[in-house]
């Protein structure tokens, strides 16, 4: 195999970081509500990808299936719900509460492919799981010894974890049949219409806001949504799933320190404790499954 131009791991090193930051750029655009923060991010996404789209991939928009259509429509909402949920959930719990709690995703993605395509339980996958959850556990009732809604923000980031599953699950089958750049713009577009007709009922302001907050929208469409994924995509031609996703497990980390030393957030001993125990089973988790492709394990941050 050719030798790639830029070091793999130093590129999946790069990505973990630029996800990690999705949360603190939530944060510092606190005057906005989380839906408006996932419009713009979404949205600002689809447009910096139209150019492309237009120029290499319009071709493909008639070849597209109505199963397609509709498996699209629905995987759009849920990443909208997705973003909705977890950006909310920042208002409520710390980062490093949020970020560890919606990084469960790959354990309700395989009981996910379990109920829906009979995928088979090992004994290690289901240990790994217990240890995860188990962690989770831990944090939620530190959590709700401080205050009942930093309970309520780890609840949100939990029903973030469960529907970005279904966004996965739901495009898995279109994903197939349609090119990355083409779903992801698809995607991100019909969320971004999904976004701004739950802002119209809302009565959420579109404008108005600070104009730093602009600059925190535009960066979290290029940073984690662009930056951060494509460079764990464009990784996986010379290193393995199992790697990428080792290194995914990494974000919750990246951003409790970035919050840190940018949001001053200090880490509770339940927060430690519980995250350490949830990724240590996120470890097992992938080492467990690793010889499963049909469980989805990356994460839209």
């Amino acid at each position: 195999m050719r030798l790639p131009p830029f070091n793999p791991h130093a590129a999946v090193v790069i990505g973990v970081i630029t996800v990690s930051a999705s949360a603190i750029l939530v944060r510092l655009a606190d005057e906005a509500p989380a839906a408006i923060i996932a419009n713009y991010r979404l949205l600002f996404a689809a447009l910096l990808m139209l150019p492309i789209i237009l120029m290499k991939y319009r071709h493909e928009f008639k070849k597209i299936s109505n199963k397609d259509w509709i498996l699209s429509i629905f995987a759009g909402i849920f990443l909208a719900a997705h973003f909705i949920l977890w950006f909310e959930s920042l208002n409520y719990t710390s980062v490093a509460s949020s970020v560890v709690l919606v990084s469960l995703q790959p354990i309700f993605a395989f009981l996910g492919t379990y109920l829906f395509f009979k995928e088979r339980f090992s004994s290690g996958a289901i240990i790994s799981m217990l240890i995860a959850l188990f962690g989770s556990i831990i944090i939620s009732w530190g959590d709700f010894q401080i205050s009942g809604l930093a309970l309520f923000g780890d609840i949100l980031a939990l029903l973030g974890a469960i529907t970005v599953t279904a966004y996965f699950l739901m495009g898995q089958s279109a994903r197939r049949n349609l090119s990355l750049m083409t779903y992801t713009f698809l995607v991100y577009g019909i969320a971004s219409i999904a976004l701004i007709l739950y802002n119209v009922v809302l009565q959420n302001d579109f404008t108005g806001y600070p104009a730093d907050h602009c600059w925190l929208f535009l960066a979290l469409a290029i940073f984690p949504t662009f930056l951060g994924h494509s460079l764990f995509n464009w990784a996986l031609k010379w290193l393995s799933t199992a790697t990428i996703s080792m290194g995914i497990v990494f974000e919750p980390v990246g951003a409790t320190i970035l919050a840190y030393f940018i949001l001053g957030e200090v880490v509770t001993w339940s927060q430690l404790l519980g995250g350490a125990i949830v990724i240590f089973g996120l470890f097992l988790f992938i080492m467990s499954t690793t010889r499963k492709p049909s469980v989805t394990i990356s994460k839209k941050s």
